[in-house]
């Protein structure tokens, strides 16, 4: 017997919300075409972006989410964090992070640890990304040797250095695929002199709003 879904048929997919971003006149707007690394997902238009310095990197300047670090509770809306699957230790290089989340990087890629009772600490550069040792974790090695223990209790996840700088506003919803599949996508990222819906924005916390010179009226958050 044949399965249900081995039939034609047509799959429309989720609800889709029709809230605008934009208060102000959207052309009035200063933006700037980008390129959105591969790996984190479905991005929502309104979420705050940051741009990826690592020095080495055949992705310089390209762009990521930026990771809300006014607290670390596990509860974020954070897609810019890969949580590492295993505590790590000191004296080594070395940490795990689930299969799908090690896309979200690259070798060359600076890493920095992050949790919410270290201090974080970057690794450099990343050297090894192992994929074929298990099926369910990778493993990452990077230049530099973890001085602190970061654990699965403490929250910490890896992300790529940059993560804590926005740089602006993803100006529409773009999908950058996950785990082995990813190709990354093309956005537009907002800078400045605009008027947009506090309720649309993402992850833009009291340190994001400083970076890109935003202030937030009630419902609505003017960008200079």
């Amino acid at each position: 017997m044949a399965n249900l879904g081995d039939g034609p048929g047509i799959n429309y997919g989720g609800q889709v919300d029709y809230k605008k971003l934009f208060y102000s006149e959207e052309k009035a707007s200063l933006r700037v075409p980008i390129s959105l690394l591969k790996g984190y997902g479905k991005l929502e238009m309104g979420l705050a972006l940051a741009r990826n310095t690592s020095a080495s990197s055949t992705r310089l300047g390209m762009y990521f989410p930026y990771d809300p670090t006014d607290t670390i509770t596990g509860a974020e809306n954070a897609p810019g964090r890969a949580y590492i699957v295993a505590d790590t230790g000191t004296s080594t290089a070395i940490f795990y992070v689930g299969m799908d989340d090690s896309y979200k990087f690259l070798v060359g890629d600076d890493v920095v640890l992050v949790g919410s009772s270290e201090s974080a600490e970057n690794l450099g550069a990343i050297t090894a990304i192992d994929r074929t040792t298990y099926t369910h974790m990778a493993k990452i090695t990077a230049t530099d040797s973890i001085s602190g223990g970061f654990t699965i209790a403490n929250y910490a996840y890896a992300v790529v250095e940059g993560y804590d700088t926005c740089v602006g506003i993803l100006q529409e919803t773009r999908d950058t695929g996950e785990g082995s599949t990813a190709a990354g996508a093309k956005g537009n990222l907002i800078i400045g002199n605009c008027v947009l819906y506090t309720g649309m924005l993402t992850n833009l916390d009291s340190n994001a709003q400083t970076d890109i010179s935003a202030s937030e009226l009630g419902q609505y958050t003017y960008i200079r």
